[in-house]
């Protein structure tokens, strides 16, 4: 079994992971092997939430060129987790601007 911090790689922040947010759902990278028991164990550990339900999915392949060199880009794993409701993840709750 891995430690919380090798299941989950990296939030991933896009325009469509922040509006999924308002639905209580969170997107991360996480590890190729890692199933969805260990993402939600590793996702309630590490922020203190309850997980309600875990999609996992691949990201493909694509195929990419930098001036003459044609080459792939990485296939890796993403999951979106759906936490209960009326909780949020710190780390991307929006900031309060401060008032002076």
């Amino acid at each position: 079994m891995q430690t919380a911090y090798d299941v989950i790689i990296r939030p991933i922040v896009t325009e469509r992971s922040f509006d999924l947010m308002e639905q209580g759902k969170y997107t991360f990278e996480v590890a190729r092997t890692a199933p969805k028991e260990e993402i939600a164990a590793a996702v309630e550990k590490l922020f203190g939430v309850h997980v309600v339900k875990v999609n996992t999915m691949w990201a493909k392949a694509k195929n990419k060129r930098v001036r003459y060199q044609y080459g792939k880009t990485r296939t890796w794993k993403k999951a979106i987790v759906t936490i209960a409701a009326g909780e949020q993840i710190e780390v991307f709750a929006p900031q309060q601007a401060a008032e002076d």
